[in-house]
């Protein structure tokens, strides 16, 4: 492990606030079978300890998110395509990844979902970078507000693919220039009413 890295939440307190947010979850599908679709590859080791937590009937989903360079009129642009996209009618879905950070994909991935016409539509992730998103979208659970640092372990990878098997997570700081706040506070357990398709 590069000495650059910091430990910024040690494996208990991972577990201690993934378990907290497990009970929430199943407090608030308390009679519902729920749903959760998870982002690959960054939130596989968060989802499997948090689907572990919930205790109401589940069905797992996996969605991978790629950008593809098209041209269309001439013109060039990125696009994003995910490689599942399950038929989720009248179902309670949770979308579950590790990081909201600008929330781009995540906001496209959900107008998709709501495509299908769910029940409900929620979003559970471990971290929120609240200071870099982009568009306008709040994790319905979150584990810890974050800073603008570079997090990797317990599934997050550093930028030349290692780091995914540590049991905790660390921080890398930020690029000079920047003043990132300390990344210490703990989200509740629902922070807004669950979106639900009119």
């Amino acid at each position: 492990m590069s000495a650059k890295v910091k430990v910024a939440h040690s494996a208990r307190q991972l577990s201690t606030r993934i378990a907290q947010m497990g009970r929430a979850i199943s407090r608030d599908y308390a009679k519902s079978e729920l749903d959760v679709v998870v982002m690959l590859d960054s939130a596989f080791i968060f989802a499997a300890d948090l689907v572990r937590q919930i205790t109401v009937p589940t069905v797992c989903h996996f969605a991978r998110s790629e950008q593809r360079q098209v041209s269309l009129g001439g013109h060039e642009r990125w696009e994003i395509f995910f490689s599942y996209n399950p038929d989720l009618a009248g179902r309670d879905v949770l979308v579950v990844d590790a990081v909201l950070h600008s929330g781009v994909t995540l906001d496209f991935l959900i107008k998709r979902l709501l495509d299908s016409r769910p029940k409900s539509l929620r979003v559970a992730v471990l971290f929120d970078k609240a200071m870099d998103r982009k568009v306008a979208l709040k994790p319905d659970y979150f584990g810890f507000a974050a800073a603008s640092n570079y997090l990797v372990g317990f599934g997050l990878p550093g930028s030349d693919g290692i780091h995914r098997h540590l049991p905790f997570v660390g921080s890398i700081p930020a690029r000079r220039g920047t003043n990132p706040k300390k990344t210490t506070r703990a989200g509740r357990g629902s922070a807004v009413k669950a979106r639900r398709v009119r």
